[in-house]
């Protein structure tokens, strides 16, 4: 039975936008299967791991009602392999999907679409408001890169998402460094707050891609739902208590100074050729009118870089892993970079001139 026919790229794209949670090896086999569903000509696709949960908007042209379930990550496969522009027809057969383009044939098993587990969406829903995609991926990437990854403090393994009045706010720290993003939206909500799953936060950044569109964004109970482009993700929330980041954004760092964040992220890339791979320290000397970085390895290699700056404060030698400061300069994207530090073992604060809604906290380590 014939159930769909469209162009390859109308099916491919669609299925990409929901195959990235898929686990290759699950203890459910079916959760290795994308849903496709078909509905008075109109199709759908679905994915899950029982965290996450994705659906969006497949191509026209269904023939007739239908839900089978295949193998998400071999259906994309093929359809990646076949030729841009090719039509491909799905004909479904008792337990067989046979997928056709030109003179290709594939047969794929499927599994009872019957048997595939949707998450159980939650009714009540206790902040909602929408803002431009590209805002909340701007965001998202100003602070992403910090989170923790399988830290055994679990809610650091994500990023705190608050809203409060007018304002949405995005944290994320792994223990050593902090990330935060602030905006302001066209609400005036209670105060709310999420930890999103890191795997919920990658997933919600790949599917940002039409700028000025809105995405809309539900509070659930223990549950976040994202609506834009035709597709919606609902996710569980990690069940924790965020640490009180306020505490530790130092307020009297009194050595200030600004710089290109080009230069000083290219000296950093060409001095970390030489930091010690396990650790991958840097030393920073502050003096009045020059940054140096300082790198050295156990081959006794050193690489030295040196900045001209407009700084006429006490000198300092403080330490930092070096990938934690090339991560902030790579992903804001200001022509100049603000950096307030304290003394040796005191957290240095990053910032954007004269914008208050971005900051960066880094603890100094021991070289």
């Amino acid at each position: 039975m014939l159930i769909l026919q469209a162009e390859r790229d109308s099916l491919l794209k669609p299925l990409q936008a929901v195959t990235g949670i898929v686990e290759r090896r699950h203890t459910l086999p079916i959760l290795s299967n994308v849903l496709i569903e078909g509905k008075g000509g109109q199709t759908k696709l679905l994915a899950t791991d029982l965290e996450i949960q994705i659906d969006t908007a497949g191509p026209e042209g269904g023939a007739g009602d239908f839900r089978i379930t295949t193998n998400a990550k071999k259906f994309q496969d093929i359809l990646r392999a076949l030729p841009a522009g090719a039509l491909v027809s799905l004909d479904w057969d008792d337990s067989r999907l046979t997928l056709k383009a030109g003179k290709s044939r594939f047969a794929l098993q499927t599994l009872p679409a019957a048997d595939f587990p949707m998450m159980n969406v939650g009714e009540d829903i206790s902040a909602t408001f929408s803002l431009e995609q590209e805002r909340f991926k701007t965001m998202l990437s100003q602070v992403q890169y910090s989170m923790a990854v399988q830290d055994i403090r679990y809610y650091l393994n994500g990023l705190l998402m608050q809203v409060e009045g007018s304002q949405l706010l995005l944290v994320a720290t792994d223990g050593h460094r902090l990330a935060y993003a602030a905006c302001a939206i066209d609400a005036d909500l209670p105060c709310a707050e999420v930890i999103l799953p890191r795997k919920t936060v990658l997933e919600l950044f790949k599917l940002l891609n039409n700028p000025d569109d809105p995405i809309q964004i539900e509070l659930l109970d223990k549950q976040v739902r994202f609506q834009c482009n035709g597709t919606t993700i609902v996710s569980k929330v990690i069940d924790g208590k965020f640490p009180d980041f306020n505490r530790v954004i130092p307020l009297d760092n009194d050595k200030i100074f600004v710089l290109s964040r080009a230069e000083l992220l290219g000296a950093l890339e060409r001095a970390s050729i030489l930091a010690n791979e396990k650790f991958r320290g840097a030393r920073l000397f502050l003096q009045p009118g020059l940054l140096s970085v300082v790198c050295s390895n156990n081959e006794q290699e050193e690489a030295r870089e040196e900045i001209e700056i407009a700084y006429q404060g006490g000198e300092l030698e403080v330490g930092f892993n070096i990938g934690y400061l090339m991560d902030v300069l790579r992903n804001i994207h200001s022509d100049d970079v603000q950096l307030a530090f304290g003394d040796a073992n005191r957290s240095t604060l990053f910032t954007v001139p004269n914008n208050p809604n971005f900051k960066y906290i880094v603890m100094p380590m021991r070289i």
